[in-house]
């Protein structure tokens, strides 16, 4: 089941009108553009798409476009983690019902469970659905609260369709530790970086990303990818160097920054929801200045 997620996955913006309704014409537009440029799987609604900023019918309306627009011509992932455990468990049902490949899920937000109540959400939810099940590790947005490595085992054990891991700590140490022992009990077990650090998560076990930037620029995104996998490490320095100057510029009040971006390469998609800014045209003009520098503006797809 793990082998359907691997290579720089894609998740998609919301895209939004004026109004800060959703705008369901510019998200299939969307998603063609990623299934067109190289995307190896789909997985919406990430922080990316603002899924806290959603609601959960919002949420369930897009996840079941997100399905029919791609048609099978690649996995697509749903994220169900919300505020309310109950929601992210009927989150996941939904997903199973309308034909999604597998789900994704974080923590439980805002408080501070000990590992054995991690480890009994996660137990609860893999059984809930037969549907892969991955997990998603982010200290920075949780106050701290990460999966340790010895928990990752534990569930890799008793649950078959616990098949993966979003590593989004930026922590070496941690990847290796969850590298060690997840791939000691599971050998395709999908060990997947939060945005695209894949020079230094390839050797490690690493299979692949999902994205932050693949809207900008899915060409340097398959450019990272390739290189790290063909071993082609000038390459692929060069290339992460790149992607790593573009993550530090779309994470500031992500993704207001990445929507103003897409502005500039022709695929507006709309205001962002607040409490979040939208991009104003000072910060567009900074965005441009540094997509210039490193020739993204030379060397990405321009409009849909």
């Amino acid at each position: 089941m793990a082998a359907k997620f691997k290579g720089v996955m894609q998740s998609p913006v919301t895209p939004l009108k004026p109004d800060f309704s959703l705008d369901l014409a510019t998200f299939e537009k969307v998603l063609e553009f990623h299934v067109r440029t190289g995307a190896t799987a789909i997985s919406w609604p990430h922080h990316k798409g603002e899924s806290l900023s959603l609601t959960i019918e919002e949420r369930k309306l897009f996840a079941e476009a997100c399905v029919k627009v791609v048609a099978g011509r690649i996995p697509v992932t749903v994220h169900v983690s919300a505020l309310a455990v109950e929601d992210t468990f009927a989150l996941a049902k939904h997903a199973e019902k309308i034909g999604a490949d597998g789900i994704l899920a974080i923590t439980p937000y805002v408080w501070a469970p000990t590992q054995e109540s991690i480890e009994d959400y996660f137990t609860k939810l893999c059984r809930s659905i037969s549907i892969p099940v991955l997990s998603y590790n982010s200290p920075s947005y949780l106050n701290g609260v990460e999966i340790t490595g010895d928990l990752m085992a534990r569930l890799i054990e008793k649950l078959p369709n616990f098949v993966g891991v979003k590593e989004a700590s930026f922590n070496s140490e941690k990847f290796i530790e969850i590298s060690r022992l997840a791939l000691k009990l599971r050998p395709d077990f999908a060990l997947v970086t939060g945005v695209e650090f894949l020079l230094p998560s390839v050797p490690l076990g690493g299979i692949g990303s999902y994205s932050a930037a693949g809207s900008i620029c899915p060409n340097l995104c398959t450019e990272l990818y390739t290189s790290c996998v063909a071993g082609d490490w000038p390459r692929a320095r060069e290339a992460q160097r790149k992607m790593t100057i573009l993550w530090h510029l779309f994470r500031d009040q992500y993704p207001s920054s990445l929507k103003g971006g897409m502005v500039l390469m022709g695929r507006p998609v709309g205001p962002t929801r607040a409490p979040l800014p939208t991009a104003t045209k000072e910060r567009q003009d900074y965005i441009r200045t540094k997509l210039e520098e490193i020739g993204v503006m030379d060397t990405e797809p321009h409009g849909w």
